[in-house]
């Protein structure tokens, strides 16, 4: 019998919206090559029944919701959680926003792993309903999955003191490896090869965007930095970063296609990451794997991600500094871009990334 693993948790393949759709994409096709059957649960907009297809080797199954919203989402999870419940299969779990429903596979003797993602709880942007229900949530993705596995090792700290620390593996996001890129999609932007730094990031205040605008902002740079993202004017915090920008700054929207953003990182002076929570973030090690020299928020999760090798701040006044030495030393770039590189191919390419799952969802298979 083929090896089977379900894939739930994600909107589905192939990927178009986040890190956890990108990730479940390369796992899905890597385990295909690999001679697995690799079936996942994707989310259709509309009514209607359940239906499957088959996308490059893939199984998928198909299952319809009304609501787009987060409403949408736990409906489509209980209907993919409900579907694997019937099925004798190992089940990959991504995320544990609804780990709750996770009792029924527990309940029917269903192995799963479940991917434990971040410290959702703890985000500033929650309000006390939502983090009350993702709080409960991590404890029972802890207590009702076979294994979990952590993004980073201070994930893995952090549920140890949920379960034992022999039921959770570390295994970090991966990345492609970037080595050219058009740049036509740059220009059109308005941006000059090398002449520009990038931040991708959602305009939260964990993600210190305004620290980053205000101490870019600080003084003339002569050179720009691209902001990704979107900005609207009815909520405050995207107002107060616009309203901290120097003429530098330019925000060029949310791109959502991959080959411009692509070659925005491939030809960016550095990467500006400024997470403050979370483990091993997509966009900082897919920025690593374009060579970008990563100037990053001075945190556990950051330095652990990079390493040593990256410029650091904590604030608007030492981004500020940090922009300062770059002018006077334009040479630390090339360091940290090396620094960078070598850590992107010892840690975070996919091919490493996804010989590690096989190997732990292999342990699991039903005999």
């Amino acid at each position: 019998m083929l090896k089977t693993v379900r894939i739930l948790g994600t909107r589905g393949v192939p990927a178009a919206h986040g890190g956890f759709e990108t990730f479940a994409e390369h796992l899905a096709l890597y385990l295909v090559e690999q001679g697995w059957r690799v079936v996942v649960y994707c989310q259709e907009a509309g009514s209607g029944p359940i239906f499957k297809d088959r996308w490059e080797g893939v199984e998928r199954v198909r299952i319809p919701v009304l609501d787009g919203g987060p409403k949408g989402t736990m409906l489509f999870d209980w209907h993919a959680t409900l579907h694997a419940a019937r099925q004798p299969d190992l089940c990959l779990t991504l995320g544990y926003n609804t780990a709750l429903f996770c009792a029924l596979l527990r309940a029917k003797g269903v192995p799963n792993l479940i991917n434990m993602d971040g410290i959702e709880w703890a985000r500033s942007k929650w309000g006390a309903i939502a983090k009350t229900w993702f709080w409960l949530n991590e404890r029972a993705g802890c207590w009702l999955g076979n294994h979990l596995v952590a993004d980073h090792p201070e994930i893995k700290a952090h549920l140890s003191t949920r379960v034992a620390a022999a039921k959770i593996s570390v295994i970090p996001y991966g990345a492609d490896e970037v080595t050219q890129a058009p740049v036509e999609p740059v220009r059109a932007l308005g941006l000059e090869p090398g002449k520009y730094l990038s931040v991708i990031a959602r305009a939260e205040p964990e993600n210190s965007l305004l620290e980053i605008v205000q101490g870019f902002s600080a003084k003339p740079r002569g050179f720009k930095l691209a902001v990704l993202g979107s900005y609207v004017p009815e909520n405050r915090y995207h107002c107060a970063v616009k309203a901290a920008a120097s003429g530098e700054v330019h925000f060029v929207g949310a791109i959502y296609d991959k080959r411009t953003v692509q070659a925005l990182r491939f030809h960016s002076l550095a990467y500006v990451h400024g997470h403050q929570v979370g483990g091993t973030n997509p966009s900082l090690v897919e920025a690593m794997g374009a060579g970008n020299p990563v100037i990053a928020h001075d945190n556990r999760f950051n330095r652990w991600v990079v390493g040593g090798g990256a410029e650091y701040f904590t604030d608007a006044d030492s981004f500020a500094q940090r922009m300062d030495e770059l002018v006077q030393y334009p040479t630390i770039l090339q360091a940290v871009r090396l620094h960078g590189q070598r850590r992107f191919k010892r840690l975070y390419t996919w091919p490493l990334v996804l010989q590690q799952y096989e190997t732990l969802l292999s342990g699991y298979l039903p005999p």
